[in-house]
């Protein structure tokens, strides 16, 4: 299935929750600490019990590479144990130039399956072209992220009036012949994502900073709703694999998830 497909399906079904999937050792349930593979048994419990209520999954891949050859073998194996009609992201912010960039794609895209990644466009087109020639993949672009510093460089004021980020905006439209570029924008900040929504057209949108970082799920959701955009991820990790830190931490993570669901379907009633 082709990764839009797999978005159009579960926003469709209104699920817009995409699962952060950041493990972190000194974070997760002491039981599991005595396991073989506590990452990949932390991991494994949390897709089983979400599966049926989760929009997406995405994998920071520093959480795993931290690890070397072991964390590379606990991502794959996590991969494998995630539904197949369910969008899997690769969160890298990859990009480089020339055969750099093209090793990078063929590692997310061929090596570990990946049906998405995230795309840092600072250098230029041709330092993602190798990701946007996969016809049936889906690349979220960073426009604007959630971080504090984010204002450094990507908040700049053009010449035109512009911020640097809404030049990325209008530039992806141009790379997005083949309909498979999405893009990044923090939901940190209501007003500008009330600012900027008419930028997106009908692209994708991954839309990081909800919870921990202070994000509204609510407003993000009433404002999509409002402006009849229906193709949006709203990425939670820490404030759904670590709702708790005991035995039941799959349950808590379940019955979190389920409650932001509930809060979306009772958005699109009113």
């Amino acid at each position: 299935m082709l990764a839009n497909d797999k978005l159009r399906q579960k926003n469709s079904a209104q699920k817009f929750i995409c699962v952060g999937l950041d493990p972190d050792i000194k974070k997760i349930p002491k039981n599991l600490k005595s396991k073989s593979n506590p990452i990949l048994e932390f991991n494994k419990l949390i897709i089983e019990n979400t599966a049926d209520l989760a929009a997406a999954y995405k994998f920071n891949l520093a959480f795993y590479e931290r690890d070397g050859s072991s964390g590379i073998n606990t991502l794959i194996e996590s991969i494998k144990l995630i539904p197949s009609e369910i969008l899997i992201i690769g969160d890298g912010k990859r990009g480089d130039i020339g055969n750099t960039s093209e090793k990078y794609a063929e590692m997310l895209y061929d090596e570990f399956k990946f049906d998405s990644a995230t795309l840092n466009p600072y250098m230029g087109l041709d330092s993602i072209k190798p990701f946007l020639n996969y016809d049936s993949k889906l690349n979220f672009i960073l426009a604007l992220t959630s971080n504090p510093s984010a204002s450094d460089f990507e908040k700049l004021l053009l010449v035109n009036n512009s911020y640097l980020y809404q030049e990325v905006i209008r530039k992806v439209h141009i790379w997005n012949e083949k309909k498979n570029c999405g893009l990044v924008f923090g939901a940190t900040n209501k007003a500008e994502l009330e600012n900027d929504i008419g930028l997106f057209g009908d692209m994708p949108i991954l839309l990081p900073g909800v919870g921990e970082q202070g994000g509204s799920l609510g407003d993000i959701v009433s404002l999509f709703k409002q402006k009849g955009l229906k193709n949006y991820l709203i990425n939670v990790s820490r404030g759904i694999i670590y709702k708790s830190s005991s035995d039941d931490f799959w349950e808590a993570a379940r019955n979190e998830l389920k409650f932001m669901n509930e809060t979306v379907h009772s958005i699109y009633k009113s």
